[in-house]
């Protein structure tokens, strides 16, 4: 697979971010969700992954302090299991300590076995659960975090 192209997400990624929603989230975010993280909340960087121009997956996170949350992160299935979602987030780690981040942390479903392989390759160990994180079936979240 060829490298891909990530740049910041803007509102125009809006209609191709919800594509990767929908194929990746039984719960997809809103439109109004992702305006509102690009154009309002100051504490969010969102980012696109692109491959030969085609926006096919993206990664969200908010900087507060020195905290990173990954608030979200999806690539669509036809690009899974090919190195692209190692490669957004091995970007977005990287944006994390620009921003002066020091320690990062995210929640995955506990039956996400694939994505806490990816988290675990970047350090990322497991700090707790979250009981009934999830509100489609209930399912615990495992938090995890890594020192930047």
């Amino acid at each position: 697979m060829s490298k891909l192209h990530i740049r910041p997400m803007v509102i125009e990624d809006i209609p191709a971010v919800l594509e990767v929603e929908l194929a990746s989230f039984t719960i997809p975010w809103p439109r109004e969700a992702f305006e509102r993280e690009i154009a309002i909340n100051q504490y969010a960087h969102y980012y696109a992954a692109e491959h030969d121009g085609r926006l096919i997956g993206y990664c969200g996170m908010w900087v507060v302090y020195d905290q990173v949350q990954i608030t979200n992160i999806a690539i669509l299935p036809d690009f899974r299991g090919k190195g692209c979602g190692s490669e957004l987030f091995g970007f977005v780690m990287n944006k994390a300590r620009e921003y002066g981040g020091s320690v990062l942390s995210l929640e995955v479903r506990v039956s996400n076995l694939s994505a806490m392989k990816l988290y675990k390759k970047f350090g990322l160990q497991p700090g707790g659960i979250r009981k009934q994180y999830y509100t489609d079936n209930q399912e615990d979240a495992l938090v995890m975090w890594v020192n930047l």
